[in-house]
């Protein structure tokens, strides 16, 4: 869009005889947002491109700024240097943005408007119906890895069973597409992503996390239980593996990010209802399906909390926090984080591999089918 309002906005510069190709000066951008009513003021504005940067939409063309700046430094778009991270996400998530374009295009698409158990759903399509259309339009080389292509969609949340009850097969189970590529959005929705909400107790959690004041230097969370008793716990920084075994002067210096208290100070009853195996989440046909969470860090961390091992689990989820805006839920397993397969470690482990690893978290995650 910026190319189309403005041939002058992204461009060749040169600066200290050097030209940068493709960049945008970041003030001038803001004046941009502002004129196109894609930003209110000028600190919405600012607010909308530092969220591009943290998702790695954007970046200073030489790396010394991390945050964006509303001045006269050059930016530019991840897509437009080569590197912007095509992850095993973005990958799949381009495929079934790909395949929704097709399909709307097309005529007679398999794409319809269909009922079930007196509810109407849009985009709707039967599974064997889409192994069928993708084998045909060369997609895929066979019904085994059109399977595969639908469990990838569906994963990622692209796709889902019109009810949610069921994983992608190749037969007359319905599903419809959960994301609408059409619609159009706008730049501003990005500020709603973790808009705080009031935090309530959670029906399907033993306590829920809440930070009890809002002054920088103290990191203290309150953990609800049922029971209503209330503790104080210490809460867990980023930080190094050294920091977590007890030694307090390893935190970093960047402002708290605090997930996981101490088992130590507060080990709340598991919520799950029974033990499960890894055999038992791996079994062919095994009523769960895995999905993947990508969740970026605030300010005061991920949001949730988990417990247990070999394998692991969701315990409790922050409502208000970056985890439940991704879609995290209490009980759900924890298959593997930042592409590390952790199925067979425990808690200890597993939080040393989210606390010391990058801000953007990503999880894939194993859920009942109810």
């Amino acid at each position: 869009r910026l190319r189309l309002h403005d041939g002058k906005l992204i461009k060749d510069r040169r600066f200290h005889l050097r030209t940068y190709p493709n960049c945008f000066v970041a003030k001038e951008l803001t004046d941009w947002l502002i004129d196109h009513k894609e930003a209110p003021d000028r600190e919405s504005g600012i607010r909308l491109m530092q969220k591009l940067m943290d998702h790695y939409i954007i970046h200073h063309v030489c790396d010394e700024h991390s945050d964006y700046k509303d001045a006269k430094l050059l930016y530019r778009f991840r897509k437009d240097d080569g590197t912007f991270p095509l992850s095993k996400d973005v990958k799949v998530f381009m495929r079934g943005q790909s395949l929704y374009e097709k399909l709307v295009s097309v005529e007679e698409s398999i794409l319809k408007v269909r009922e079930e158990n007196s509810v109407k759903y849009q985009r709707t399509f039967l599974g064997s119906e889409m192994v069928d259309w993708l084998i045909q339009e060369g997609e895929v080389e066979n019904r085994q890895e059109a399977v595969e292509l639908g469990r990838a969609l569906l994963e990622h949340g692209i796709i889902q069973h019109v009810s949610n009850r069921h994983h992608f097969f190749d037969s007359d189970i319905l599903y419809h597409f959960w994301i609408n590529f059409r619609r159009r959005r706008r730049l501003t929705e990005l500020l709603n992503e973790n808009s705080s909400r009031a935090l309530s107790e959670s029906p399907d959690s033993p306590f829920c996390l809440r930070k009890l004041n809002p002054e920088p230097g103290n990191t203290s969370f309150l953990s609800v239980q049922t029971n209503k008793e209330i503790k104080v716990v210490s809460a867990v920084r980023r930080s190094s593996i050294t920091s977590l075994s007890g030694n307090s002067n390893a935190y970093f210096s960047a402002p708290p990010t605090l997930v996981f208290p101490p088992v130590a100070e507060c080990n709340p009853k598991s919520v799950l209802k029974r033990p499960v195996t890894n055999e038992e989440l791996l079994s062919p046909g095994a009523p769960y399906v895995k999905k993947t969470l990508t969740i970026v860090g605030d300010a005061v961390g991920w949001g949730f909390v988990v417990r247990g091992g070999r394998p692991c689990h969701i315990q409790a989820v922050d409502p208000g926090g970056p985890a439940a805006a991704a879609g995290m839920k209490v009980c759900q397993f924890v298959f593997s984080v930042n592409g590390v397969y952790v199925l067979h470690l425990d808690y200890q482990t597993i939080s040393s591999l989210i606390m010391t690893g990058p801000r953007t978290l990503v999880m894939e995650v194993m859920e009942a089918v109810e």
